[in-house]
């Protein structure tokens, strides 16, 4: 990743470094026992895993969010201003059209590489939703919280490109494509590759992954179409109706005190045991918290300043929120955080109740941050961002 105070040219992901994919070959003998001194075939060679399914572009919300179900393990998340006078309205038209020609195989700047699952998910930051309305959600910065050391470059910003893949090779590649589409109109604030744990089944239909400290992370969610339309997609006003707030933070792990903690420790810090994700008051990994639950002696069985119980929705009163966390190592090791809900507030108002004590906090410091209106789902004739900027 280029240093925040260092933007690299728009250029820089065109030197893609090649992946070197080692593939086995599988051979064995005939059953034919008839005829033992004929020479025995080969076997037939294994079929290749399937391609994965494409992840349709167009519709009420962009993909990238709640599509596809199981998020793909790996993302680029760039953050870019707008040039001074450049309008968004065609911009981002034109960066919906290259996000199709992309997602349908069709552009030659793929260089070959087949889509697969990829998705890019566009955000628009506060100063261009300011200019169509203050009153608009998204319109509102992302305010400082605690332990962070943020660059000026690394916070905030007027455009956030997310893109998501199966396969690694593929994301500096469909980077490069849009920022040529994009070309000077764009100035580059910073840029973070993150990759998913391995998952592990949580619920029916429904896994997460373990982070760079060894728990799995994403349980709680908006993850019914039910809960998604209350505590996920904006409803209206029509310019950003089917659309989403987005907060990323990017934060700096200090591993090795963590790793210094017994593992009893780890788990007193977050709430849950490390190996099945269970909460510490019992039951399974799917289980709400159980924050009343006590011990004999009068203690509680998650501590009072347990993350999972610092950050629990219904104690802080306000909404679920849909977490994404990738797991980095560079400039150091760290986890990129990104949420998604239908109210700032639901991050605000978690984040500042964990600044009071929040046994997890103590071992990160943020580096880069920032809030985007995730722009509502396009079409053949809808244009990206047109309800807001048409």
């Amino acid at each position: 990743m280029h240093r925040a105070d260092q933007p690299p040219s728009r250029r820089a992901f065109l030197d893609v470094t090649g992946a070197t994919v080692a593939a086995g070959l599988l051979s064995g003998c005939s059953g034919d026992s008839a005829r033992p001194a004929r020479p025995a075939p080969s076997a037939p060679a294994s079929s290749a895993p399937a391609a994965p399914a494409p992840v349709p572009v167009t519709g009420r919300h962009q993909a990238g969010v709640t599509l596809p179900r199981s998020p793909q393990p790996h993302l680029l998340a760039l953050v870019a201003d707008l040039g001074a006078g450049v309008a968004p309205g065609p911009l981002l038209a034109e960066l919906g059209e290259t996000v199709r020609t992309l997602t349908a195989g069709s552009d030659p700047r793929l260089l070959g590489l087949p889509p697969g699952d990829l998705t890019v998910t566009v955000g628009v930051g506060p100063r261009l939703v300011r200019a169509v309305g203050a009153a608009l959600p998204g319109a509102a910065d992302l305010p400082p919280f605690s332990r962070e050391r943020i660059a000026p470059r690394a916070r905030g910003g007027d455009l956030l490109i997310q893109i998501c893949a199966g396969e690694a090779p593929l994301v500096p590649v469909v980077a490069a494509a849009l920022l040529d589409r994009a070309g000077d109109r764009i100035r580059e604030r910073w840029r973070q590759f993150g990759r998913r744990g391995t998952e592990v089944p949580v619920a029916e239909g429904r896994s997460a992954p373990r982070n760079v400290l060894g728990f799995i992370d994403g349980i709680v969610g908006p993850h019914t179409p039910a809960e998604q339309e209350r505590d996920l997609w904006l409803a209206g006003p029509p310019g950003v109706a089917g659309g989403t707030l987005a907060v990323l933070r990017r934060m700096e792990l200090d591993l090795t005190r963590f790793a210094a903690l017994s593992v009893a420790e780890q788990e007193a810090v977050f709430g849950r045991r490390r190996a099945s994700g269970a909460p510490l008051s019992g039951g399974g990994v799917a289980d709400a918290p159980g924050l009343g639950a006590k011990t004999a002696d009068g203690r509680y069985l998650i501590p009072a300043d347990a993350h999972v119980r610092r950050a629990n929705p219904t104690v802080v009163g306000v909404g679920h929120m849909l977490r994404r966390s990738y797991s980095i190592d560079d400039p150091v090791p760290g986890l990129l955080f990104i949420s998604f809900q239908n109210d700032l507030r639901t991050f605000t108002a978690t984040l500042t109740r964990m600044d009071t004590s929040d046994a997890l906090l103590p071992f990160t410091t943020t580096t880069a941050g920032a809030t985007f209106l995730i722009l509502p789902g396009y079409g053949p004739r809808r244009p990206l961002g047109s309800p807001l900027f048409g």
